[in-house]
């Protein structure tokens, strides 16, 4: 498959090539049988699976020829089953043609994924009944198609995981970021080099890299400008206390507290920052952990070489 029938395809949607001739492959299926399979969208926050999930969904053609109505549910709204038949199933999904996302998959109730396992249980006809109170509902997978997206693939029960295809996604190279800002700031003209240096602090994140764009036409427009320098980069990163490699201020404080001991519980952490072991783990200590500044041993969390060095080359006045 060539690459401009996937850029066709996805038009404003940059890197993800690996997701992306994996759709194409699925859509030349869905273009000969009306049919696509269920699909998983997982990837980090930010890395574009609603996206990406919303782009395939403009493609699925109902049968007059016209995209089939697009309904995106945010899956933490979902309640129980009679909450969702009656608010979404009957008005929205029987008998019509139609593509669901469910967002934020992770959070369906269980009564509902049990429903699920029953309704998208794939088969030679293609198509399962359900019944519920006085509704028996045709779920054909000729007029509806079934998208899901999350970022905790593990929470997810394992049935309705087999019942999907899945479409991982990855992190944004610093390359892919600089070209989703320079696509969002039309008509700027950039010193070199300077898109390469924001591009590092956006965690690989191309959510993080819309706002950045975001945030420098404001500046620029401040300034009456249609050129962003590498002199504008820094005075917007003081201004809006920017860390090397995008490192947050709790981050920070976490890289001090290590650097005070050799090694350092995860209580003490809790302590010195105020937060939570649990939410220590899962919101501060991964990225720390990926960009090789602290580690975990049996003794401890102890910060590494690039660790100290960060901190010493970290000017006094932003730390």
């Amino acid at each position: 498959m060539s690459d401009k029938k996937t850029t066709n395809l996805f038009p404003d949607i940059v890197g993800q090539d690996r997701a992306k001739k994996k759709l194409m492959f699925f859509h030349r299926g869905f273009k000969a049988s009306g049919i696509i399979p269920h699909l998983m969208f997982i990837a980090p926050k930010g890395c574009g699976k609603t996206t990406l999930a919303k782009a395939i969904g403009k493609n699925l053609e109902g049968r007059e020829g016209k995209p089939k109505r697009f309904l995106e549910i945010n899956c933490s709204t979902i309640k129980n089953v009679k909450q969702f038949f009656n608010q979404v199933v009957i008005p929205h999904i029987a008998n019509k043609e139609c593509t669901v996302l469910f967002d934020e998959a992770s959070e369906l109730p269980k009564d509902v994924t049990m429903m699920l396992l029953t309704a998208l249980n794939p088969n030679e006809n293609n198509r399962n009944e359900f019944a519920y109170e006085d509704y028996v509902v045709d779920f054909d997978f000729r007029i509806h198609s079934f998208l899901f997206a999350t970022t905790e693939a593990h929470k997810i029960f394992h049935a309705l995981m087999d019942r999907c295809e899945r479409v991982d996604l990855e992190e944004y190279s610093y390359d892919q970021l600089a070209t989703i800002i320079h696509r969002q700031m039309k008509g700027i003209k950039f010193e070199k080099g300077v898109l390469e240096d924001v591009a590092t602090i956006l965690r690989g994140n191309a959510r993080a890299a819309q706002k950045m764009a975001n945030n420098m036409k404001s500046y620029l427009q401040a300034k009456n400008s249609k050129k962003f320098t590498k002199k504008d980069w820094a005075i917007m990163s003081d201004e809006l206390g920017i860390l090397p490699l995008g490192v947050n201020r709790i981050e920070l404080i976490v890289l001090n507290a290590l650097k005070e001991k050799k090694e350092c519980s995860l209580t003490h952490l809790a302590a010195k920052t105020g937060l939570t072991p649990q939410c220590l783990r899962q919101d501060f200590e991964m990225y720390l952990q990926k960009m090789s500044l602290m580690e975990i041993t049996t003794n401890g969390r102890a910060l590494t070489k690039g660790g100290h060095d960060y901190l010493e080359e970290m000017p006094l006045t932003r730390n």
